[in-house]
């Protein structure tokens, strides 16, 4: 799943793997777990994820690589690759274990749509749920019912800095994707059931019947 931040790669990719059977792994929450456990991963990944930066790439690769061996029969990744260079490692890692990339999502919305998103985001520091403060019952996860407020790294600063990089490594990525025919682009600025419909209309095309 590629995308700018707060473009709905977390919601969306949590209902697809719900609708179609799929692990589902968000990347940034997997981090903020290494963070929170003093990981070797999350000493080196506190001071950069404070500042809203992304990790390197070597770093990234050997998490995700981790979590993937684990998890063999079906996926979707969110916030993972983020560069060209982590697309060669999956590639890489995907080919050693006899398996193959079946559809790289790219969700695009305009600008100001991102920024509004950001300012209403909360995530649950239990179950890693994310989405808006609409969602919140009582300021509690609709998924298991822990408090939930907004990050402490979703900032304004951050998030224009953390597009920026998106502009720079990400879209090239997506390129690359659409090159080798992988590459499935849907709107992401309208309500979150209707890109989720989208989208699942866009895998039926892709692999026939998904639902």
């Amino acid at each position: 799943m590629i995308g700018p931040p707060a473009s709905g790669k977390g919601t969306q990719a949590r209902r697809l793997a719900r609708q179609l059977g799929l692990r589902y792994l968000s990347t940034g929450a997997l981090l903020r777990e290494h963070v929170e456990n003093g990981t070797a991963i999350g000493e080196s990944a506190r001071p950069i994820l404070k500042q809203g930066g992304y990790l390197p790439d070597e770093c990234m690769c050997e998490m995700v690589a981790e979590w993937l061996e684990h998890e063999q029969s079906g996926w979707i990744l969110d916030g993972f690759p983020r560069s060209l260079a982590q697309s060669e490692f999956l590639d890489q890692w995907l080919a050693e274990h006899r398996q193959k990339l079946d559809a790289a999502i790219l969700l695009e919305a305009p600008l100001d749509v991102l920024k509004g998103r950001i300012q209403d985001r909360v995530e649950c520091p239990d179950c890693r749920w994310s989405g808006g403060t609409e969602e919140l019952s009582a300021g509690k996860c609709p998924e298991c019912g822990a408090a939930s407020e907004s990050r402490e790294d979703d900032t304004m600063e951050n998030f224009l800095s953390r597009h920026e990089a998106y502009v720079r490594s990400a879209l090239p990525l997506a390129e690359c994707y659409r090159q080798r025919s992988l590459l499935c682009t849907c709107d992401a600025s309208g309500p979150r059931d209707e890109v989720t419909e989208k989208l699942l209309a866009a895998l039926s095309a892709l692999f026939g019947s998904v639902s």
